[in-house]
């Protein structure tokens, strides 16, 4: 990981490297499973019923896979604003780096920048556990342009796994280590809280049908009401697979007050998540199904264009009747 002040030279390691890619230290591997490298996610992707003029989407799986030799910067930190049971308000803070970073570099921090990692390839990925139309299990991936996917000739079923289901990668290293990694397929997940509506002083109760085996997923939820104006901040959540959650009152009056754009959401995601190292840190398979919702906030009407609004008001940047 390169973190360093701005306008300085990044340090660099040299190390011994086991088989699966793991950095050595008197022969023990030693990658840093707080640094995630790189993430292969496999995805249900509900279907979209028919809606006017628009035709029915039909549901699908989906995978992609990616390998870097660090850390992905972020140029916006979080901080937490608020706190109350399993949820978070988080409120964005840009760092300021006055020697500018350049283009192969981020500010991260102030005064401190951090380069962009590459992508590099692992070899050629087996996979094993995912049913595909046409029977194939496992198949393989081998990486285009460093980026993972099913090649044309393989049609994941949707969904291609059920509940419980034993999921295995294994990669026999290229560029980067190769390594093997377990996770275990989650249920499709059904919203059933329908209209949604945001007030000052009400919380939310969002309702689920729970998991059969719970203790194998966690349920996240993030609301953000302003990212078509430039997000202000958002809740995010993150529980047991029981089938509720409540949203204080306070956090949405507080998320309220940070302002709103148009066509606010909420994303509820079911997630198991599977992790293993190699030299560079951690890679995650992440096995997920998620769902987004418009929600509803009194006063408030989106918009695409000016025929949506009315009374003389037009639509603004965010996306907003004023």
């Amino acid at each position: 990981m390169a973190l360093v002040a701005c306008g300085s030279t990044p340090a660099t390691t040299d190390g011994d490297t086991t088989e699966d890619g793991g950095a050595t230290s008197g022969g023990e591997t030693t990658g840093d499973a707080e640094i995630l490298v790189g993430s292969f996610q496999i995805s249900l992707v509900a279907p979209i019923p028919a809606a006017g003029d628009t035709p029915a989407t039909p549901g699908k799986t989906t995978v992609l896979g990616k390998v870097y030799d660090g850390p992905v910067p972020e140029q916006i930190v979080w901080e937490e604003a608020a706190s109350a049971g399993d949820c978070r308000l988080l409120t964005p803070r840009i760092p300021l780096c006055s020697t500018p970073c350049g283009g192969s570099a981020v500010c991260v921090e102030d005064e401190t920048c951090q380069d962009y990692p590459t992508a590099g390839s692992v070899g050629t990925v087996t996979v094993e556990g995912l049913r595909t139309e046409g029977g194939d299990d496992p198949f393989t991936m081998d990486p285009v342009a460093n980026t993972y996917q099913p090649g044309g000739s393989v049609q994941l079923a949707y969904p291609a796994f059920a509940e419980g289901d034993a999921i295995h990668l294994e990669a026999p290293g290229d560029v980067l280590g190769g390594f093997s990694v377990d996770a275990r397929g989650i249920a499709l997940l059904e919203l059933v809280s329908e209209d949604i509506e945001l007030a000052s002083g009400v919380a939310i109760t969002l309702a689920w049908e729970a998991a059969a085996e719970p203790e194998l997923s966690t349920i996240h939820v993030k609301l953000d009401i302003s990212h078509h104006g430039g997000t202000k901040g958002k809740i995010v959540c993150a529980t047991a697979d029981t089938g509720a959650l409540e949203i204080g009152a306070e956090l949405v009056t507080d998320l309220l007050a940070l302002g709103v754009a148009g066509f606010p959401s909420i994303i509820v995601t079911r997630e198991h998540v599977g992790s293993t190292t190699i030299a560079q840190g951690r890679i995650d398979l992440v096995i997920g199904a998620g769902v987004e919702r418009f929600v509803t906030i009194e006063g408030l009407t989106s918009c695409s264009d000016d025929s949506q609004c009315s009374g003389g008001q037009t639509c603004q940047p965010d996306l907003t009747c004023a």
